[in-house]
């Protein structure tokens, strides 16, 4: 029997992705509304109930307020995956990266509470989580963080600047260092420190490069370009979505551009490293909107579908 959902906020950018890939998904039904509809609550809250899975592609106030009214259904009401910040680091929440460790698929599964990850948190936690469990890096190392962005993850308001002709061509934004991502990479990576997180926006709609400088000298054992390689390979090696790229394949390989995985779902990793001078760098790149958001989402809501149909 099809299993439904429905996305609340589905006409933003995040949700029409979302609802396109879903729309190729077998065996799965889309609950749609009008769009004089879409801010009445009550045809809202119908819909909610007619769903197996809400997907909430909502400010955070917003998507707050809908996962208080469905928790008065208590077992009546649908699962919830929340693609907002508001509940990514909440008790009672699942963390909806598949990929963070080797049972967080099934721990998805099973929830009925599914925060969807940040685009730039998923980069990062892809990078650095393997390197935090294998005792590589360890949990009190200071890391930074350096990323950016197609101006599509930015919203409408952003989306409006960068298509209106008389944007910059690349900025750096987030320097009160209070970025909205830093505080499920506290969390999820596994550090006891703070990582200091600086993004930026390019001016083209989607793409993401995630970069984090090392020096291998101040890790525990001086560990060499090819033993953090040699860690996110093994990690990654049964994963479809997730895949570790050897730049010995390609020794002229010294740069990239954040455009060459749009409109897929796949999480590209490296590792470039100059052992002359003890430093590295841990590269991941990725389509914010493909595996950064709507890819993520498609994933945790067959997850979800799985715990349903079990």
């Amino acid at each position: 029997m099809p299993k439904s959902v429905f996305i609340d906020g589905q006409a933003g950018t995040v949700g029409l992705c979302i609802r396109d890939r879903l729309s190729e998904k077998p065996g799965i039904t889309v609950v749609d509304i009008p769009e004089h509809l879409r801010k009445n609550v009550d045809a809202r809250l119908e819909r909610l109930l007619q769903a197996d899975i809400a997907v909430l592609c909502l400010p955070d106030a917003a998507a707050t307020e809908v996962v208080q009214m469905l928790a008065d259904l208590g077992d009546d009401g649908p699962k919830i995956l929340d693609a907002s910040t508001a509940h990514r680091v909440a008790p009672g929440w699942i963390y909806g990266f598949p990929e963070l460790t080797p049972n967080q698929a099934d721990e998805i599964r099973s929830a009925t509470l599914v925060t969807n990850p940040g685009c730039y948190a998923i980069g990062s936690l892809a990078l650095l989580r393997p390197l935090v469990d294998a005792g590589v890096i360890p949990v009190d190392f200071s890391i930074t963080i350096n990323a950016v962005s197609g101006y599509s993850g930015g919203g409408n308001p952003l989306i409006a600047e960068m298509e209106g002709g008389q944007a910059a061509a690349f900025k750096l934004y987030g320097l009160n260092l209070q970025h909205k991502h830093v505080p499920e990479l506290e969390e999820y990576t596994g550090l006891q420190k703070r990582p200091i997180f600086v993004p930026s926006v390019g001016n083209y709609r989607q793409g993401m490069i995630v970069s984090i400088p090392l020096h291998l000298d101040l890790l525990p054992g001086r560990p060499t370009g090819d033993d953090l390689a040699e860690v996110l390979r093994q990690r990654y090696a049964a994963d479809e979505r997730v895949s570790f790229v050897s730049t010995k394949d390609d020794a002229g390989h010294t740069e990239l551009e954040p455009e060459a995985l749009n409109h897929t779902d796949g999480l590209e990793l490296r590792v470039f490293a100059q052992q002359e001078y003890g430093h590295a760098v841990l590269v991941a790149r990725l389509d914010n909107l493909g595996m950064g958001a709507a890819g993520t989402a498609v994933q945790n809501i067959e997850l979800m579908m799985d715990g349903i149909n079990g």
